[in-house]
């Protein structure tokens, strides 16, 4: 079955991750396959905001390993103490990055990211699963609307979990 987002033009992303919310859990709730829960989450949130990469970092073997994820080609295991990712893994929290030149540690997966967010998606006993790596080619582009809203969407997978 083919799927199509609705999303308006608003520039407004509060607005734009109301209206995709909905979408998205439309997509994930009937679906049992992980991958393609975090494909199509990843899909939806770079056609929604032109984002220049979303994707999911899965821990395993002792690192964070590439998952699904919509943009160029990407870093494929990162170190749970190493750059953005690992730290958000880490510290068991979202971690918002204005500008990833000045972030200690920052791995250059693509010298065009300029910014990035990064959610941790949880197990039901408190452990960190994967981390929701979002990057712009923009300084600055993301807020505590991002974070908060990102963290909304991720609790739809940690259901699946």
């Amino acid at each position: 079955m083919a799927e199509e987002l609705i999303i308006s033009t608003s520039t407004d992303r509060s607005r734009i991750y109301q209206e995709l919310y909905p979408q998205i859990q439309a997509l994930i709730e009937p679906e049992s396959d992980l991958i393609a829960n975090l494909a199509n989450m990843a899909a939806a949130l770079k056609e929604a905001f032109g984002f220049f990469w979303v994707g999911f970092y899965v821990a395993k073997e002792g690192q964070l390993v590439l998952g699904p994820f919509q943009g160029p080609i990407a870093c494929t295991r990162i170190a749970f103490n190493k750059g953005v990712c690992g730290a958000s893994y880490t510290r068991k929290e979202t971690i918002l990055v204005p500008d990833v030149e000045a972030f200690p540690g920052h791995i250059a997966c693509n010298s065009a990211s300029k910014s990035e967010i990064v959610v941790p998606v949880f197990y039901r006993n408190g452990s960190v699963a994967m981390v929701l790596d979002v990057d712009s080619d923009q300084l600055d582009d993301f807020n505590e609307t991002d974070a908060r809203e990102l963290e909304k969407l991720i609790k739809l997978i940690e259901r699946k979990l």
